[in-house]
């Protein structure tokens, strides 16, 4: 496949009050205003902008008022386990009775508030549900929970289908009629919310001054929300870009929770100088390697945790299974490229729509390996693995163009029955097949995503914020953009291109790639880090063009400009 870099166009802000580079880059970014820059809380859309949020609010006084027994129902990655804490710790805070959690095993339970994780639940006789990253498709599990005698609060950000769940109470942003503005919120952004509503109601009333209690500080809990919304990768919006830039500045400040300093400290990140970045490609991993292996309850339990040292023990493990995870992937990735080589010798004898399927493969990692093979095929990927009930779950990653649970939806409606069941976003979703209908599946999507994408969206684009003028490669400038963020998705980190001449290269363990490059017509000696890209490295190449971001090296107190080759090709 080429891969193509393509620079942004946008004309610079001039009236924005940034460096000249930033204009540029914050221009591209769509970007106009000085207020689109602020990242005060203040600035966020009040709670009672979102739909249901009323019924939510005197559902929990309610259960806090009359002493209910409430149990969180949460997703198993990063951020229902985020989500999760955040609110058990809210509640407790806010004078709750008594408040537990449960999260489904994938393996066992299946996703969302299905009736196997209701009857597990129903153990702790707890009058109230509240589901945290999951439930907008949970109609079975929400009659189930309310035949055993409990009410259900559903609080979710992922897409609904076209009829919703019978609850007590739902929040999400992205149902039918709701007028919030944004629609990009995390699932531990949508807790938090609630929150923030409910603890406005219980002012209303003199709850905290007639029990005797602190009145909860919720900005406490943004390391938590700054997580979540990172880890899941939504798009960061305005909205999004605050939470997460306030979680931040907490972390960075030691005014975290030890779960979070501790998976800081195995990961091997600064905590003082953390970046969104730091948690989406170091930490996410550790928390979500527990979902995807064993059990999310040990992630939770790691956020729960006050006792650092405790945390610390609970980060080792979630390290390990990280470990374990990794070297899984890495066996899947390497097999399911040989399935793709024998199935399509060259790129244009591949599917537009790709799946796989292979019995022995692990769902827990199956949408870290569509992730993978989305970027280097630059196609929609879905993957699928076995379950224990004789059906295949997959789990699918899309490039832009394609909206892929409307894909899914456009399929089910077309072939009645064919789908199970499927929920998620535009660039991410799951489904469930019998394994008789994978061939029927396959060439159905196919079809669909041809309706969807041309042959040129499936060429490999980088969109690059051009070259960098030979002043520009220094710490400071690095910093600078590194300060500018937070980036994350829909806001990408400052990608830039440029020829250079390659003065020395060295091959790290076998997969990665040291090199020194220098601008043409200067004297600058530049370090760079190309990962997992020495096998197509030619050695005798002696000038490259390379698409890079501006990275800082910290090894042993030093810090050290660096190079973060994102593309590498022989000028």
């Amino acid at each position: 496949m080429s891969t193509f870099i393509v620079r942004r166009t946008a004309p610079p802000a001039a009236d924005l009050p940034v460096a000249p580079l930033l204009q540029r880059i914050y221009a591209a970014r769509g970007v106009r205003f000085a207020d689109e820059l602020q990242r005060e809380l203040r600035l966020l859309t009040p709670p009672d902008a979102l739909l249901g949020m009323e019924k939510a609010v005197e559902l929990l006084y309610a259960a806090l008022r009359e002493r209910w027994r409430i149990l969180i129902v949460a997703d198993f990655d990063a951020d229902g386990a985020t989500s999760c804490a955040l609110t058990l710790r809210a509640l407790r805070a806010m004078g709750a009775a008594w408040v537990g959690y449960r999260v489904p095993n994938r393996f066992e339970h299946g996703y969302g508030l299905t009736p196997e994780i209701v009857a597990v639940a129903a153990g702790e006789r707890p009058d109230l549900l509240i589901t945290v990253d999951n439930g907008i498709s949970s109609h079975e599990g929400v009659r189930a929970a309310q035949a055993r005698g409990m009410k259900v609060l559903i609080t979710d950000h992922h897409a609904p289908g076209q009829t919703l769940p019978a609850a007590e109470a739902i929040v999400n942003p992205n149902q039918p009629g709701d007028g919030f503005p944004s629609k990009h919120l995390a699932g531990v952004g949508v807790a938090f919310y609630v929150l923030m509503a409910l603890r406005a109601r219980l002012r209303e009333v003199d709850w905290f001054a007639e029990r005797g209690l602190a009145e909860p500080n919720l900005a406490q809990f943004l390391d938590l929300v700054a997580f979540g919304t990172v880890a899941d990768v939504v798009r960061l919006d305005h909205h999004n870009r605050i939470l997460v830039e306030q979680g931040l500045r907490r972390i960075r400040q030691d005014r975290c929770i030890p779960g979070i300093a501790a998976l800081c400290e195995i990961a091997g990140r600064s905590q003082d100088r953390l970046s969104a970045s730091d948690i989406g490609f170091y930490l996410g991993p550790r928390l979500n390697a527990a979902g995807r292996l064993e059990d999310m309850s040990q992630g939770i339990e790691c956020l729960l945790s006050d006792d650092l040292d405790t945390a610390r023990s609970i980060a080792r493990r979630l390290h390990e299974i990280n470990r374990q995870r990794g070297e899984l992937t890495a066996e899947m990735q390497a097999q399911a490229l040989a399935w793709i080589d024998r199935l399509a010798p060259t790129m244009a004898d591949l599917p537009f729509g790709l799946c796989l399927f292979d019995p022995e493969w692990h769902q827990g990692v199956v949408g870290i390996i569509a992730g993978r093979l989305k970027e280097q095929l630059n196609r929609p990927v879905i993957v699928f693995a076995p379950d224990r009930d004789g059906n295949i779950k997959g789990s699918g990653r899309s490039v832009a163009g394609m909206h892929l649970r409307d894909a899914l939806a456009a399929v089910a409606t077309r072939h009645p029955g064919l789908i199970g069941h499927f929920g998620g976003h535009a660039m991410a979703a799951g489904l469930t097949l019998t394994s008789e209908h994978f061939e029927t599946f396959n060439q159905a999507f196919d079809t669909e995503t041809r309706q969807w994408l041309s042959d040129d969206d499936l060429q490999g684009r980088l969109l690059s914020d051009g070259e960098l003028a030979p002043a520009e490669f220094s710490l400071e400038i690095a910093e600078l953009l590194r300060e500018a963020g937070p980036w994350g998705q829909g806001f990408p980190e400052p990608l830039f291109d440029g020829l250079f001449e390659v003065s020395s290269h060295r091959i790290l363990k076998d997969q990665h790639l040291k090199l020194w490059l220098r601008p043409p017509g200067t004297l600058l000696a530049l370090e760079a880090i190309a990962f997992r890209r020495a096998a197509g490295f030619n050695p005798g190449t002696a000038r490259v063009r390379a698409a890079y971001r501006l990275d800082v090296n910290e090894w042993r107190g030093e810090r050290r400009l660096q190079l973060r080759i994102e593309h590498l090709e022989a000028a």
